[in-house]
Parts: C-alpha cells; structure tokens; sequence
C-alpha cells in the first residue's frame, strides 16, 4: 500500500485551540491516517454514521408531513456545522473539531425533537431516565456497529467531550446514567469547562436555532413579521432592509432578516469572545477547560436580545396550538410504541428482541429505548400504525 503526505494543516492554529497532534486519543488505538488529521476522520465518520443520515427525516418543530421545506435535525445540524466552522476559524481554533461536535451534537435526539425526548424520558422514569445527550455518547460508543475492531465511532476525546460537554460542565447527581459510566472508564473531565471548539459549537446552535426557528415560524404563519418587530432587535433590523430595499418580495424580506440576525450574533459572539480571551490570556487548551466560565460566549447586551427572542418563540410559536397538537401527537406515539415493545419485545427486529428478552428489566428498557429512539418521525408513525393502530395526524 502506497504512502502519501499528510495534506498541510489548517494554517493558523492559536495556542489555546485543541491540536489534533496533541489529542488525548481514543478509546481504541489506531494508527493514524494518511489522508486526515484526528479530528477530520472524527467528523467524517460522524457525517458516514447511520445514525445522522436519520436526522434527515427528524424534525425540530413540525411533524415530518408539514411540508418539505421545514427544518429537519439534519439540515439543523448542517447549518450550525458551517457557523461553528466559520466562527472557529476567525478564532484560530481546531474547524475541524468544531465541526464534529456541531454535526453530531443533535445525534442523540429520538424522533419529533423535545416532545419526543419529553416522553421518551417519563417512559424511563423507573430505568434511570433518557437524555438525548447521553443517548449521542452511546450511539457513538456503543450502538453504531459498522466497524471490525469496536462498537461506536471511536471517536477523540476531544470529541466525545465536546458531544457531552457543549452546553456546560457537567456536575452533582443529575448526570445521567449513561455519562457517568462512561465516565469512569474514559474521564471526560466532566466539572471542567469544555473545549474552546465546543463552546463554539454551542453557541453556533442557540443561534442557527433562533434565527431559523424564525424563519419556519414566519412560513407556517404562526408568528408574523409585525409581531417580530415587537423586539428591538428585529425592529432595527427590520427597520435597516426597509431602508435599504423598500417594497420586496415578503420571502427576500424574510431571508433577509433571518440572515442578518445570524450575522449580528455571530460578530458579537466574536468580539465578545476575542475580549475574553484577550482577559484570559490563556496559553494552552487546558488554561481554556480550567476557567471560571466560558470564554465563547454573547456580550451582556446580545444575551439580553437573544433571552427577548427566545422568550418570544417560547410563547407565540412553542406554545402555539397547532405546535401543542403535534407535541401531544408525538408524544402519544412514542409512549404507544414504548409500551408495546416493552410488552412484546419480540415485535422489534431480532437484533434488538434478542437483547430485550434477556429477562433483565432495565437491559429490556434501554433496548426498547434505543429501538424507538433511533426512529424517524416517518418510521415511528409507521410502527404505531402497524403495532397500535390507526392515527389521525389532521393538525
């Protein structure tokens, strides 16, 4: 087999950044590859993954049959992946870890986002809980089988922190189950704060959510324009295309506004964080994992606007009754589907039955969870139907 040359690394790496020369390694020793540093196979074996291809047919907010132009998880993911690679970059910090984390940081998610993870959850109650985190460490540690030396993508640990740690340390007895295992076999340095890449990846997901959430809301017309503009900082962005363009295509309005609050958030978080890390000082990745607080992070002024524009989708779209329909809908077929699994086990396909009938009832619980789990919207419905029965999915 012929040798090549590693392809130039990324120009600019800052001192602080995550080094894929100097990761922490992997679970499973490999010998390195030819073609990709460390965290560029991380991605890639994320992005090759059974489990992302799924979120394509996962939805955020709207049930799959809404229609073809909402969000799905996976196009959720592919939209924070290029902010949090954009954003890496003028930081000087690893793009291809920020990237990795970003793609997968929605792969544990069970069909119908929160309402189904909301269910998924109360159905093991008495099993120790679901967390769509915890479930993302073990499709990417255990459930994913497409390779001969080990279970799971065997990722970094700089990836697997990340994955776990993007939105905070972790601490105290509400750490699920499936972490903490985990945990005590491969430290994660979970009470630390995470790397630089994942506080980026963190903050490229509150804003792609935000900013899109708005976009859909506005096409499904359960929010309006008028109303967006009750918040400042949509009113001036608003307010600056009206000046600029004048009477245009509602759609170009709509994109226009929804791109330019991307842009907004994301220059801030820049500043915001060159400022921090210009107090920080920090001289390597671990100065980064051992501060007080994020270093990636909004401005005090932008967390209030994005606080006002969170509060105002929580209430008018979230809460909107044609959202609560679809959450009871969803939530209906996965505790239907739990329920019958965990009374006919043998209903799922072999590979799962053979472990949910090993008589053990918390091995049959979490088998039944990863089944469901590990459904699309379209699949989830289609099991209900088959092994419940007949639903009217008239919104």
């Amino acid at each position: 087999m012929s040798s090549f040359t590693l392809f130039e690394p990324q120009l600019f790496l800052a001192p602080y950044a995550s080094s894929p020369e100097q990761s922490r390694g992997r679970q499973v020793a490999e010998p390195p590859s030819n073609t990709r540093n460390d965290f560029a196979r991380d991605r890639d074996r994320i992005l090759h993954s059974t489990a992302w291809r799924r979120l394509k047919q996962k939805t955020q907010v709207f049930i799959y049959h809404e229609g073809d132009h909402y969000r799905t998880r996976l196009t959720h993911s592919l939209e924070v992946a290029q902010i949090a690679r954009s954003m890496a970059r003028q930081l000087g910090l690893s793009e291809d870890l920020a990237e990795a984390i970003a793609l997968s940081h929605d792969i544990g998610h069970p069909p119908f986002g929160h309402a189904g993870e909301e269910a998924l959850n109360q159905c093991m109650a008495e099993f120790g809980g679901f967390d769509h985190n915890a479930q993302a460490l073990r499709i990417v540690t255990q459930l994913e089988q497409r390779y001969a030396n080990f279970d799971g993508l065997n990722l970094t640990w700089e990836a697997l922190e990340g994955l776990v740690k993007h939105n905070g340390p972790l601490s105290g007895a509400d750490i699920p189950t499936p972490i903490t295992k985990f945990d005590a076999v491969f430290p994660l340095n979970l009470s630390n704060q995470p790397g630089p890449e994942a506080q980026v990846a963190a903050i490229a997901d509150d804003i792609a959510y935000n900013a899109h959430d708005i976009g859909d809301g506005l096409r499904a017309r359960l929010i309006s324009l008028d109303e967006l503009t009750q918040i400042p900082l949509i009113a001036s962005i608003a307010d600056d295309v009206n000046a600029r363009y004048g009477q245009i295509a509602p759609a170009r309005r709509v994109h226009e506004i929804v791109r330019r609050v991307i842009t907004v958030f994301v220059e801030d978080a820049l500043e915001a964080a060159r400022d921090n890390l210009t107090t920080l000082a920090p001289k390597t990745v671990e100065d980064i994992h051992s501060a007080a607080g994020p270093v990636i992070a909004l401005s005090p002024r932008f967390e209030t606007d994005e606080a006002d524009l969170k509060a105002f989708l929580r209430k008018r779209m979230y809460h909107h009754h044609r959202v609560k329909k679809m959450t009871q809908q969803a939530q209906r077929i996965v505790r239907g589907l739990f329920e019958v699994f965990m009374d006919r086990p043998q209903s799922m396909p072999p590979d799962w039955a053979q472990v949910a009938e090993s008589g053990d009832a918390m091995l049959c619980a979490r088998a039944v969870a990863d089944f469901v789990a590990g459904m699309t919207d379209r699949y989830a419905i289609s099991q209900y139907h088959r092994h419940v029965g007949p639903l009217s999915l008239d919104l």
